[in-house]
């Protein structure tokens, strides 16, 4: 088997922030594991919240080449089991080499990935389209530039509510609220009834990962249920998260990809949490990846190719909110050729 690497600086449509800053250009690396003519694709993109950076990603890749390139024949499940040890500490690189060796694996096949895992996918969640902080004006205005059955909205500023009720004025759909740590337990609380009114499904993530204390107290008292996001990174911690929050947001490259995604899915179902699996403004290359666990979720956002001005890579597509899968196996995406 052989690795390549590729890395790239996907350009954002528009300067995207949210309550820790703005990014205008988001750094990919996509990692292709080759056997016998066949390609698999995976990817990772870096992250300053996460201290990650392309650089580092593709430093440890090199060194570890002789690791991830032996002959491996057996599952993505052992495949994954084998990187674990050399990679632990790195999960953005484990979770696309997991989603490359799903991709070869199940390309090798002949099938679908979700064909592999035995999954339906006649009844499928729909998609958020997330509107970064902005000025009122700016984001009313991407909201009528990309309509959508769903908004996710960023929040963490000093007037949510007014934007909140300002762009309610302009759609009837969904609003799904982010607040990525920026608020504390009583703004969330207080917030809530007011999010409530103005036909918001649920918040994500409003106070700091560690504040437990906090999230136990707006557990109780929210009028909306409260999604963990930044507070549920890997497997273990959606045991945590129980009586915490009322459902969970996966990432794949928190998690480590998605074999420990799916585990992560069945235990939060075995605790009646929400389950949710988000995306961190990958290409196609990971938005596929995301599509093939849709049949599991309660809700999703992939809306990460979207926000790009130019995708590098095509594969599953997301329209108004609709999923539709590729017509190739495997994860159904490949690098669009320059």
């Amino acid at each position: 088997m052989k690795l390549n690497i590729r890395t790239f600086n996907l350009k954002l449509k528009d300067p995207f922030t949210i309550s820790r800053g703005t990014r205008t250009e988001i750094p990919s690396l996509i990692v292709e594991l080759q056997e016998n003519g066949v390609s698999g694709y995976g990817e990772a993109t870096a992250n300053p919240y996460y201290n990650t950076s392309t650089n580092q990603f593709v430093e440890e890749l090199n060194e570890k080449r002789s690791i991830i390139e032996t002959h491996f024949l057996e599952s993505p499940e052992k495949y994954w089991e084998y990187l674990l040890p050399h990679f632990k500490n790195n999960m953005f690189l484990l979770c696309a080499l997991d989603e490359a060796y799903n991709d070869l694996y199940t390309k090798k096949l002949g099938i679908k990935l979700y064909e592999y895992w035995n999954l339906n996918t006649n009844k499928l969640p729909i998609s958020n389209y997330t509107i970064g902080i902005d000025s009122i004006e700016n984001m009313i205005s991407k909201m009528k530039k990309t309509p959508s059955p769903i908004y996710k909205i960023k929040l963490g500023t000093k007037n949510d509510i007014e934007i909140v009720y300002e762009l309610r004025k302009h759609t009837n759909s969904i609003f799904r609220i982010d607040a990525n740590c920026g608020w504390t337990p009583e703004e969330t609380i207080k917030n809530s009834i007011e999010l409530k009114k103005l036909g918001v499904e649920f918040i994500e993530q409003p106070l700091p990962a560690d504040d437990w204390l906090g999230a136990k107290k707006v557990f109780k008292r929210s009028e909306l249920p409260i999604i963990a996001d930044e507070s549920c990174q890997i497997e273990s911690d959606v045991d945590k998260c129980f009586t915490f929050f009322h459902g969970v947001n996966i990432k794949l490259m928190k998690c480590g990809g998605l074999t420990p995604a799916l585990r992560m899915i069945k235990q939060a179902k075995h605790l009646k949490l929400k389950t949710m699996v988000g995306c961190m403004t990958e290409s196609s290359i990971g938005i596929s990846a995301i599509a093939h666990l849709t049949p599991l979720l309660d809700y999703v956002d992939m809306d990460g190719a979207l926000l790009l001005k130019n995708d590098i890579a095509s594969g599953v597509q997301v329209t108004n909110g609709i999923i539709t899968f590729s017509n190739k196996n495997g994860i159904g995406a490949s690098l669009i050729k320059n």
